[in-house]
């Protein structure tokens, strides 16, 4: 039989007392853990978006799905707040000053348009700020390799684009020779697509014709498409301002009507129904800005962060406008193009 004399219940007594402080350390290690987990569940990202037209709504989808991906989950550690301006210059304006009043922990904009009211309300202050698309992110931005502001963010390359749209038009319609510039001296980079394409259109061997409109919204430019006709010229070239892209149906059916063929600034607009375009997609820009927020949401600072360039482009092609207007759409670039729409 065991011996259970003094010593031995000395030892049990012992023991007990250590079973016991090992227990109420677990627990207080428990109820830590619990309560740093409760404390950081608490921890919602207020987000807040602002776009300039429908066409960017799916950059918006494309951030908010690799948001989700990434972790974030809306109504548990993130909570988002998009405001679409629906082409509407003046609105535009309005929803930025509501957003940045508000201040949320971030604001995420797509297109210069919608980012250069939102840069100029919140300059000198750490409300980080990232574009998801920005055809010209120098009109905010110090370089493209730092910021030197609360500005981060994707080009989405519009400008850069330019004469590759244009060549794009000689392979789709070799005939035209008289293409029609629609512009808007109160667009966010105005001066510098109107540059960009007089210079273009020269080394390609385009006789530009500019036709000027000016709106506020949609319906506005609608009404000032009589200005543009057949006899004025044999194609027409749309410049990635949003007043613009907002009206992109009322553009078609005109075009439609005149039989004149329209390269989009966007493929966006060619499944609304121009005829093409060459561009990065807003879809996917929204997924690889989701990756810079993820970044300055754990501690980064945007003035770090390089200005991000587009991970991919696409050749989007409609041939329902092709045989609306009666062209037909050379075979090579029919091979070449990512999408084609029927």
């Amino acid at each position: 039989m065991p011996f259970n004399g003094p010593a031995s219940r000395v030892r049990d007594v012992r023991m007990k007392v250590f079973g016991l402080k090992r227990i109420a350390l677990a627990g207080t290690l428990a109820t830590l853990l619990c309560f740093s987990g409760s404390a950081e569940a608490q921890k919602v990202y207020r987000v807040s978006g602002l776009i300039a037209e429908d066409q960017f709504a799916s950059a918006l989808e494309g951030f908010k799905n690799k948001m989700s991906e990434i972790g974030y989950r809306e109504d548990k550690n993130i909570r988002y707040e998009f405001h679409n301006a629906k082409g509407d210059i003046d609105s535009l304006h309005k929803l930025a000053q509501k957003i940045v009043r508000e201040k949320p922990d971030l604001i995420v904009t797509s297109s210069t348009t919608a980012t250069v009211p939102v840069a100029k309300l919140t300059e000198g202050t750490n409300l980080p700020v990232v574009f998801l698309s920005a055809g010209n992110p120098l009109k905010f931005v110090k370089s493209y390799a730092s910021s030197g502001n609360n500005l981060a963010g994707i080009t989405s390359s519009s400008l850069d684009l330019t004469e590759k749209r244009l060549e794009l038009f000689k392979e789709l319609a070799p005939l035209v020779r008289r293409l029609i510039f629609i512009k808007n001296p109160g667009a966010a980079n105005y001066e510098d697509y109107l540059g960009s394409t007089r210079e273009a259109a020269k080394r390609i061997g385009f006789a530009l014709v500019e036709v000027e409109i000016k709106a506020a919204n949609a319906e506005g430019v609608g009404k000032q498409l009589f200005l543009i006709t057949s006899k004025s010229g044999d194609g027409l070239l749309i410049p990635p301002d949003a007043l613009f892209v907002g009206a992109t149906e009322h553009i078609v059916r005109h075009a439609i009507k005149e039989k004149l063929p329209v390269v989009g600034p966007n493929v966006q607009t060619v499944r609304r129904g121009f005829l093409a375009a060459y561009s990065s997609d807003y879809y996917a820009l929204g997924q690889q800005g989701a990756g810079l927020v993820d970044k300055i949401l754990r501690g980064a600072k945007p003035a770090d962060l390089p200005i991000e360039q587009p991970s991919k482009m696409q050749l989007v092609v409609n041939l329902k406008t092709a045989k609306a207007i009666g062209i037909k759409i050379p075979k090579e670039i029919l091979l070449r193009a990512d999408e084609i729409i029927e």
